[in-house]
């Protein structure tokens, strides 16, 4: 049998050197790809709004929102076919503004930023499990609370940096050195301003620290820091996440920490910096019995942060269960299962496994940003119903901290 050229070249490559290429190969078609879809300049950019979404949004009626504009009240709509009008969201978070200055009795739901007093919320979601929705949990639920009116940051935390590239950053070619939150935490004459790290993004209200392969050198560095005992006080390891996002609080209601799927030392900084967690669970029993290892190991962190002097004083912990499939007998009974064990503790919303999610996440956007029919507005309406639920609830408990 006849053997190719490039058989030659590939039998003559090592492991690592062809790991390489394919990374390579693999890299460059990805961006060939996001050009594709978000051309000219492969940078996305979100939709606008109908003034019935905008209406639901917001908690008025389209009616209301109708002789708004008709009075020339609040934002201008740009106006379409047949007098259709459409808001951006920077026109919904100006309409958030308006209403809670024309109705100040309802301030606060339109309205519903810290308030003096209010403490910063961070949030990490977190699981070690493949395949529990983490990133999608973290994208969704940052995305839902920007649309209710709250300024959010969200930090990709994992090396791999699926949520980067669902804000679209390319980790490998957008994102340079010392640009990921390693560069606010490093140990070194390098370490820069938090404020430095944070990158706008096309969703307006969401600020992003984002991730890339950089970040695994905080678990290398921090042994090596550790022995030479260079650290001291707020300059302790897992510490330094903490003391990153304090330098930007000011700027945000809430905290979206996408968490590394292993329990390392960016793990152990999101722990310690975080007000509430979220745990990510697909109702498989591989998938359950995964995380009883995750919770056991997650225990045996948080025991070694409060033994350092560590504080983990979580406003509240929560189970989220994702691609869940209501029909499916199994999973009922895993859910059940769950609820029976954790009780209040899981939250009483599901995230439905649907194809309008995994649809939307083919071309790196979520039900937020598409068109509602473009993947089938029944499939559309149940699986944003789903999404927006479990996000709704995640918002109360934040109110509740608040005292609202």
């Amino acid at each position: 049998m006849a053997i190719l050229a490039e058989d030659l070249v590939t039998m003559s490559e090592t492991a690592s050197a062809r790991i390489s290429r394919h990374a390579g190969i693999l890299s460059g078609q990805l961006r060939s790809l996001a050009t594709t879809l978000f051309p000219p300049s492969a940078s996305k950019s979100l939709r606008s709004f109908t003034s019935g979404e905008v209406a639901r949004i917001a908690g008025v009626s389209d009616g209301y929102l109708r002789q708004l504009s008709l009075d020339g009240l609040g934002p201008t709509p740009a106006t379409g076919i047949a007098g259709r009008r459409s808001y951006t969201l920077g026109q919904i978070h100006e309409l958030r503004g308006y209403l809670a200055t024309a109705r100040p009795r309802e301030a606060m739901e339109f309205l519903p930023r810290r308030r003096p007093g209010d403490k910063l919320q961070i949030i990490t979601v977190a699981n070690f499990k493949g395949g529990s929705a983490k990133t999608t949990t973290a994208l969704y639920l940052s995305q839902y609370l920007a649309l209710a009116g709250f300024r959010v940051l969200a930090i990709d935390l994992d090396p791999q940096a699926s949520l980067s590239a669902m804000f679209g950053y390319q980790p490998e070619f957008d994102i340079g050195a010392n640009e990921t939150l390693y560069g606010a935490i490093r140990y070194d004459e390098h370490r820069r301003p938090m404020r430095e790290v944070v990158r706008p993004t096309y969703f307006d209200g969401i600020g992003l620290v984002p991730g890339n392969l950089e970040l695994m050198e905080f678990e290398h560095t921090t042994p090596r820091a550790m022995v030479e005992r260079r650290e001291r006080g707020h300059d302790l390891f897992f510490r330094r996440v903490a003391s990153a996002i304090d330098q930007v609080a000011d700027d945000y209601d809430v905290v979206v920490i996408d968490c590394p799927p292993q329990l390392g030392y960016l793990t152990m900084g999101a722990l310690n910096a975080a007000t509430a967690m979220l745990v990510t669970i697909h109702p498989q029993m591989v998938d359950v019995a995964s995380m009883s290892q995750f919770l056991l190991m997650t225990s045996d962190l948080m025991s070694v942060i409060e033994e350092a002097g560590g504080r983990l004083d979580h406003d509240f912990i929560r189970y989220v269960i994702t691609r869940h499939d209501p029909n499916d007998v199994p999973e009922a009974q895993i859910v059940a299962l769950l609820r029976t064990l954790f009780r209040s503790d899981v939250l009483q919303a599901t995230v439905w496994k649907s194809t309008a999610i995994a649809n939307a996440g083919l071309t790196k956007q979520s039900l937020y940003e598409l068109e509602r029919g473009a993947v089938g507005r029944g499939a559309y309406d149940r699986a944003l119903e789903s999404v927006d639920a479990v996000n709704a609830e995640i918002a109360q408990l934040l109110k509740k901290v608040w005292g609202r």
